[in-house]
């Protein structure tokens, strides 16, 4: 997932990004409001995190002009300052959460997937590659038109990896979005899930759709 970092101070910016990276998003860097603005209407972001307190355009100028061109990207606000008023215009304008600097990066990581989580459910509810279709509200499967009937947790991360399809996808990003981030989640569960995942829409069918990236996790072919 693409996300854009809209932050003045090099040094937070730096932590962020160099942080997110290794959590496998891709991120950009624009160090000012007026071109985190530009980049912002530019590209295609799957959430912007985005400072108060900027050079050239302050974060609430850019919040508004993204909201009035009806820019729905998630929008996670920061700010030095914890005063309610600040909190309560950024909200009011548009933004979908705000962190108070000083923040524990862990703390930045939730915020930004839980806001995925959410923008993830309201996309289309029909996902597929090949002949491989989700319908994801009526949780049904179908691959070279037969139905194939998975567990919750299978389900779960089928669709994680359709939606992130041609990306590798993370054991620590499955434990996160499948099994509610549990911390001690065995890395043996999330196998033993794909390999029965696989079994069920894999074998028999071209191509086979998953594939298991050494060392890195896991990937789902496109088509």
């Amino acid at each position: 997932m693409r996300l854009l970092v809209i932050e003045d101070e090099i040094k937070v910016a730096r932590f962020i990004e160099r942080g997110l990276r290794e959590e496998g998003f891709t991120v950009e860097t624009a160090l000012d409001g007026e071109s985190g603005l530009q980049k912002a209407q530019a590209g295609s972001f799957d959430l912007i995190i985005l400072d108060v307190m900027l050079p050239e355009r302050d974060g609430f100028s850019v919040l508004r002009e993204l909201r009035a061109s009806a820019m729905s990207t998630r929008v996670l606000m920061l700010t030095a300052r914890d005063g309610v008023g600040d909190r309560v215009q950024g909200l009011d304008l548009g933004a979908d959460d705000y962190l108070v600097k000083p923040f524990a990066f862990a703390e930045l990581l939730a915020r930004v997937r839980a806001l995925l989580r959410r923008s993830i459910a309201e996309e289309t509810v029909l996902l597929h590659a090949a002949d491989l279709q989700v319908d994801v509200r009526a949780r049904r499967v179908t691959r070279g038109g037969q139905l194939v009937v998975l567990s919750a947790k299978e389900f779960g991360v089928l669709a994680h990896l359709l939606r992130r399809a041609g990306h590798v996808v993370t054991r620590a990003e499955l434990a996160e979005t499948v099994w509610e981030d549990l911390p001690n989640t065995p890395s043996n569960v999330i196998e033993v899930t794909v390999y029965h995942l696989r079994e069920k829409i894999d074998r028999g069918f071209t191509p086979a759709l998953i594939q298991t990236v050494r060392g890195a996790g896991y990937l789902l072919q496109k088509s």
